[in-house]
């Protein structure tokens, strides 16, 4: 129905009474009773709150739909994620086949699930092997590292790409693809401290194929030795990697280490390089156990 009005809308699921409903958006939905404009603070509290308590005497579920904004977080107060049980985002580059939809926020479940859907022509559906899509048209070529990415308790297999070339400008430029421009910084100084890698006269590029995001600190190690391996020009072959990267060039122990090696093992990886707080055994793998980067350096490098 294309209604806007709330008590409208009440009336009709009171009359109708839908197994389901989508509200889409919340933004575009005003109380007569308030006079503010639609999308305002108020009236975007108020319609959620009604909606959902409503729809909860009913047993109606219902999908509210909310607007982001261009930093990805949710247009309009902050109330409308505390007011509902379960908090989904759905994203995904323009231009890019995939679409992720991650559980933020999880009242009667686990938070951090992910699935990953591809745009086809007959509408969205789902990838039941992402890592197996994302590693597909993989190279093994200097620069090219694969990090097991965990989003809850679903690991995924990513590329990350680094090209390190003489830099064009007096100012060398950083450009980043799917990872936090700021982490990358961190990561360079690291290497030109800890490992003497010198970037400061030249251009870094960071991709994360198919565009997916790393936010995950775990990612840092990976970067690193995709950066080292694209200075060096030599490849790092098959091997999994991650770990966190210290400002003293420690590799520290991240999460969920058994699943991310059981994924890469799945996949036919025989190597992977993990923080020495992580070190486990695995059958038919070699695991390398770090401490610091210039020892993940020595051993891959």
């Amino acid at each position: 129905m294309p209604e806007t009005e709330l008590e409208y809308i009440l009336e009709t699921i009171q009359e109708l009474k839908p197994s389901l409903l989508v509200v889409d958006s919340i933004q575009t939905i005003h109380s007569s009773q308030l006079e503010s404009a639609p999308g305002s603070v108020a009236q975007v509290r108020e319609c959620a709150y009604k909606l959902a308590e409503f729809c909860k005497r009913r047993d109606i579920p219902v999908f509210i739909v909310g607007q982001i904004t261009k930093e990805g977080s949710i247009a309009g107060p902050k109330v409308l994620e505390h007011l509902v049980d379960t908090v989904l985002y759905f994203e995904g580059e323009r231009f890019s086949f995939y679409r992720v939809l991650k559980v933020v926020k999880n009242r009667f479940g686990a938070s951090g699930e992910m699935v990953v859907f591809k745009m086809t022509e007959r509408g969205l559906e789902e990838v039941p092997e992402p890592s197996a899509l994302f590693l597909q048209e993989r190279r093994a070529s200097p620069g090219s590292v694969v990090f097991p990415h965990t989003e809850g308790n679903k690991p995924v297999l990513l590329e990350v790409q680094a090209l390190v070339i003489d830099a064009l400008y007096t100012t060398p430029q950083r450009r980043t693809q799917g990872y936090d421009i700021n982490r990358l910084a961190l990561i360079l100084a690291v290497l030109e401290k800890e490992a003497k890698i010198f970037t400061r006269d030249k251009d870094v590029f960071v991709n994360v194929v198919g565009g997916m995001q790393i936010v995950e600190p775990a990612g840092d190690l990976a970067v690193a030795l995709a950066i080292a391996s694209s200075v060096k020009g030599k490849e790092l072959g098959d091997v999994v990697v991650f770990g966190e990267l210290g400002l003293g060039g420690e590799v520290r122990a991240v999460h969920f280490p058994e699943m991310r090696l059981k994924e890469g093992k799945r996949f036919g990886f025989k190597r992977a390089m993990v923080p020495k707080g992580n070190i486990l055994e695995m059958d038919d793998m070699e695991i390398y156990a770090v401490s610091h980067i210039k020892e993940a350096l020595e051993l891959l490098l």
